[in-house]
């Protein structure tokens, strides 16, 4: 039996549910596909597949097998790739992960483009506002934004955006603008209560220097309801350009304390730690890189690597 062909049919069998869906990505009948799932149980001696109703499912010791299966299957065709060359193209899947809004903003709209330079690559999107575990989940690749708490991490820095003081003109208009960092502490905020978000900020401006603690009635743990809570007039919020960028151009909120700065929120392509990233992984961190420096026509500082 051959042991890596193996690995991919049970992968294959898995991510489709059934026999017969693997046999018709493998473009192999269905017995085949049996067979070598039935050699593999009986080589790791232990049951790996389970038949439900809902299809064939994975037993606990068939879902530990399995990623270690599609990361052997998934290395296989890395190496192979390697030695084809640089220009060979890519093929298989690619998972990646990021928080909800950043995702549905500012990198699922330039998919398309990405799949069509890539036409036998297929692509997995998980949104999710909190750091999932990437050998856990599978993930190949993960955007993640500000300080990365975890040094293990291998990352590379792909972008950087400034953050700035928002609301919509409707708050603006019944409670005032700000004309100083300390104005701030007379309004009402809509507080992101996660990473990269708090009630401390620091501005500045040249070497004037001041921290301001908002407060406000009101916090939450995704962006989106962020988002949401700016717009229904609640309260000014502190964010990322990013969060806010159609926004911002459309009108529909609007920027102020536009000359004094704060620290600005970079951008991480995390990878998987202890292997090294595909070359999938590197190839969408470098397209995304690219595609952000396009949008908004910003210098990241050169900081790729």
């Amino acid at each position: 039996m051959n042991r890596l062909a193996a690995m991919d049919a049970f992968v294959r069998v898995v991510d489709t549910g059934s026999f017969t869906g693997a046999a018709r990505q493998l473009r192999v009948g269905q017995p085949a596909i049996s067979k070598m799932i039935a050699q593999l149980e009986e080589r790791v001696g232990t049951r790996l597949l389970l038949r439900t109703t809902q299809g064939l499912m994975p037993t606990e010791a068939g879902e530990n097998f399995y990623e270690h299966a599609k990361r052997a299957v998934e290395e296989a065709d890395e190496a192979e790739a390697k030695a084809r060359g640089s220009g060979a193209a890519l093929n298989g899947r690619l998972r990646i992960s990021g928080a909800v809004t950043f995702m549905r903003l500012h990198v699922v709209p330039h998919l398309p483009k990405f799949l069509a330079m890539h036409p036998d690559l297929d692509i997995e999107v998980f949104m999710d506002d909190r750091n999932v575990d990437l050998v856990e989940a599978g993930i190949d690749i993960a955007l993640r934004m500000g300080d990365l708490q975890d040094s293990s991490l291998t990352a590379r820095k792909v972008g950087q955006s400034p953050r700035v003081v928002v609301a919509s003109p409707e708050y603006f208009e019944s409670h005032g603008e700000p004309t100083s960092p300390a104005d701030l502490g007379a309004h009402q905020a809509v507080v992101y209560d996660l990473r990269s978000g708090g009630t401390v900020w620091n501005f500045s401006q040249g070497l004037v220097q001041s921290a301001v603690t908002i407060k406000g009635r009101i916090r939450l743990t995704a962006a989106e309801g962020v988002r949401e809570a700016v717009f229904a007039g609640m309260g000014l919020a502190v964010a990322s350009e990013w969060m806010f960028a159609p926004e911002l151009a459309s009108g529909k909120v609007r920027r102020v304390l536009q000359d004094w700065d704060l620290p600005p929120i970079d951008l991480w392509a995390v990878f998987p730690s202890g292997r090294t990233a595909s070359s999938k992984a590197r190839t969408f961190a470098d397209f995304i890189r690219r595609e952000l420096t396009s949008e908004f026509s910003t210098d990241d500082d050169g900081g790729a690597d």
